[in-house]
């Protein structure tokens, strides 16, 4: 059956020639200003000696609220940066599960988190996410739900995964809410295919649509015209008992 976002094939040759070049955020990549996006967005000391590639345009581990033996996924997991900070903050009684759907970056991400014995990577679509009900504590990701034809699926799938009480914690791109949707658009081309921020009233209502609570938008830097880089956090709500 033909993939029915007519961007998938442009977003997946994209993200293949990075892992295959793994040089970094070249300018056709991360237009129109590259210290919006990749390795900028993290210090030194997170970034230490691994010199992992980085696409994304923040760093969601700042919004993340990881702790020793969760069990966090990592949705377009790239080439696994954020797999090896997860995993240094959930320690070995945590598990660390990336999803991406481009074979070269998992791949590449197996490659670079071969040391991490709490690490495992998987080859799979963000919109069907192949883990169990409420098999998660955390879902993070860094700017991959803005590339979904389909966010609401997105976050159902993220809302069905996760425990009761557990988090969404996420950098991704937002439209502005006063800019002209053809501005945007033409901002998002520059980006790179398949760009499809959502407003921030858009985000928070499809949040909630899937069942998540606690929601809190914040943009953090100027990504593009009339684009925002966001962190985007939320919750599960926890079980009730009678």
């Amino acid at each position: 059956m033909p993939d029915a976002d007519p961007h998938a094939t442009a977003i997946t040759d994209r993200y293949a020639a990075k892992a295959i070049d793994a040089t970094g955020c070249a300018a056709d990549a991360c237009r129109p200003d590259m210290t919006s996006f990749g390795a900028s967005r993290y210090s030194a000391d997170e970034l230490g000696s691994d010199h992992v590639l980085s696409l994304g345009c923040g760093n969601p581990l700042r919004v993340a609220d990881l702790r020793s033996g969760d069990t966090v996924l990592d949705l377009g997991s790239g080439a696994g940066l954020d797999l090896l900070l997860s995993a240094r903050r959930v320690g070995p009684t945590g598990r660390v599960v990336g999803l991406d759907m481009t074979p070269e970056m998992v791949e590449l991400a197996r490659r670079n988190t071969i040391g991490a014995g709490n690490v495992e990577i998987r080859l799979g679509r963000i919109e069907q996410i192949p883990l169990p009900d409420a098999s998660v504590d955390v879902v993070i990701s860094n700017c991959v739900l803005n590339l979904s034809a389909d966010k609401r699926a997105v976050l159902r799938e993220v809302a069905r995964v996760l425990r009761p009480g557990g988090r969404f914690g996420v950098s991704d791109l937002i439209a502005a809410e006063d800019v002209e949707p053809n501005q945007v658009t033409a901002a998002a081309a520059q980006i790179g295919a398949g760009v499809r921020p959502l407003t921030t009233t858009a985000y928070q209502n499809e949040l909630a649509a899937a069942g998540l609570t606690d929601i809190h938008i914040e943009p953090t830097h100027n990504a593009g015209d009339g684009i925002l880089a966001a962190t985007i956090k939320a919750n599960r709500p926890a079980a009730t008992t009678d």
